[in-house]
């Protein structure tokens, strides 16, 4: 006789480090591969001074990286005052929040960076479809697919309201006119583009689906900061 055995599932813990590691060695690969670009920007960031630092996408993207452990702290902190309260899903919900922030700042940061002609040279508004996408480029398509895609992993993570695919695109849609607009408005030379508003909406779509199997069970929780009621004494 022949007895089919099925092998246990990996505990949930098992997964969540290899997620982490992988996140780890990811990181650490792409700090690799623009190691010598973020060192450019490094004597003037480490000095506060706001040109060559502040103004430069290098200069931000390095002081993202430097703030990641000070963001898990926060995490790990609301984590923790979460938990003892009885809140449910404390770690998701810690993560959320400080993702939403984390993940979206820097990007937001780098749109609104003038250019060369800020102020003086005339603003540019691309009112047709489709059009703007071939001279995005792939460098210029994925970094707009990434603008507001930490918005739409965690908003419905953390806000029951925003856990359907539809408000999410509206939610990237409306943050990208806004952004849109500012830069029109500033004139900081920079193409006030509807294509930019469209891969912006995408990626927020593209990482909510992302993160669908944990934010489609926010709905059937408590509210996030609603400790659990304590259990009643047995009679």
């Amino acid at each position: 006789m022949t007895h089919h055995t099925s092998r246990p599932a990996p505990p949930r813990r098992t997964r969540g480090i290899v997620l982490l590691v992988l996140t780890i060695l990811g990181l650490a690969g792409a700090v690799f591969v623009v190691r010598r670009p973020l060192m450019m920007s490094a004597p003037a960031c480490m000095a506060g001074r706001w040109h060559g630092c502040f103004d430069t996408f290098n200069g931000v993207v390095l002081l993202t990286l430097a703030a990641l452990p000070p963001a898990a702290l926060v995490v790990w902190t609301l984590a923790r005052r979460r938990r003892a309260a009885g809140v449910m899903s404390a770690w998701r919900i810690s993560l959320a929040e400080v993702g939403l922030v984390y993940g979206t700042v820097p990007f937001l940061w780098m749109t609104l960076m003038p250019g060369g002609g800020d102020g003086t040279a005339p603003a540019r508004v691309s009112l047709v479809p489709l059009r703007d996408l071939a001279t995005m480029g792939p460098i210029g398509i994925g970094g707009n697919l990434l603008v507001f895609a930490a918005l739409g992993l965690f908003a419905p993570m953390r806000f029951a309201a925003f856990a359907s695919v539809p408000r999410v695109l509206a939610l990237g849609a409306g943050c990208s006119v806004l952004v849109e607009t500012a830069q029109y408005v500033l004139r900081l030379d920079r193409v006030t583009s509807v294509d930019d508003v469209l891969v912006n909406a995408t990626g927020a779509v593209l990482a909510a689906l992302a993160s669908r199997r944990w934010w489609r069970t926010t709905t059937k929780e408590e509210p996030a900061d609603r400790p659990r009621p304590a259990p009643s004494p047995a009679r």
